[in-house]
């Protein structure tokens, strides 16, 4: 496996750069021919947030007549035990056929190189698809609601999600988003969705691979997108109803579950439990 990439500095971001699958499902995408695939960014040691979403929403791979396929994208663990887990991911990828794993460090800093990563396999591997969502994997998803949605969505130049707008950039250094002037100079942020989940047409991968190559690699990597677009003279659409997406925990409810598209959901919840009350067959509302 080849040495996984390390940020030399704590703003840098090493991208454009060669990186490698060292795990992969190169031909799914052209054997199974689907309408739509999810890409679930998640940590490598995170073995039960993707054991929970294949038994929940991620399921889900027939919706209203449209095959849907589901993968785990990943860095690498560094530090000890870094051989048996990867040990412990060939075997899961033999189990499941689900995982895509390239040879970054998976942390929070690296993160628009995970991005940029996703957009590069789709680009390579799927590029017969018509939509792909990045999502995180501390989340629930109303599929139906998703398809809906993109079976009346444009298929080209689209990307939709929750949208923010002249976002300040800030500049306090113990901010989790903190953004040093010398980095990026603007005050504000182009129009970007939030990295929760987002939805794009998949004429957009090679289009923001070839954007990156001129707009400044920013670790914040929904922004970074946002600076693609931008570049690319694209804007994000709006999704067609308010309250779809939600960044900040839903409170469940089967009514209020059934009128969104993903919402992130606490770390206390048993989503197995929610998924199961979620699909009972009774009127939701």
């Amino acid at each position: 496996m080849p040495t996984p990439y390390v940020s030399t500095a704590p703003y840098l971001v090493e991208y454009p750069y060669e990186y490698h699958f060292v795990i992969n499902e190169a031909q799914k995408c052209e054997q199974d021919k689907p309408f739509m695939v999810l890409l679930v960014h998640v940590a490598p040691l995170n073995r039960r947030y993707r054991d929970v979403i294949r038994s929940t929403w991620g399921s889900e791979d027939l919706v209203h007549d449209k095959v849907v396929k589901v993968f785990f994208l990943l860095g690498v663990q560094t530090g000890e035990g870094t051989q048996d887990l990867h040990q412990q991911l060939l075997q899961e990828s033999k189990e499941h056929r689900d995982l895509i794993q390239s040879d970054f460090v998976d942390c929070y800093k690296n993160l628009t190189i995970k991005t940029m990563v996703m957009l590069e396999w789709l680009n390579s591997y799927c590029s017969n698809v018509s939509y792909a969502m990045k999502i995180d994997s501390d989340t629930f998803l109303n599929m139906p609601n998703l398809i809906s949605i993109l079976l009346e969505a444009p298929r080209t130049n689209y990307m939709t999600g929750l949208l923010v707008h002249a976002a300040g950039a800030i500049r306090n250094p113990t901010s989790k988003w903190y953004m040093p002037e010398h980095v990026y100079p603007r005050s504000s942020y182009p129009t970007y969705t939030m990295g929760l989940g987002y939805i794009f047409s998949l004429d957009l991968p090679k289009k923001l691979i070839e954007a990156s190559k001129h707009v400044k690699a920013l670790y914040i990597e929904d922004v970074y997108l946002g600076l693609c677009m931008q570049h690319l003279g694209i804007a994000p659409t709006n999704p067609p109803g308010n309250g779809y997406f939600h960044d900040h925990p839903l409170e469940y409810s089967r009514c209020g579950y059934s009128k969104i598209v993903v919402t992130t959901i606490h770390p206390y919840i048993d989503r197995v439990w929610l998924w199961e009350d979620f699909k009972r067959p009774d009127p939701y509302c």
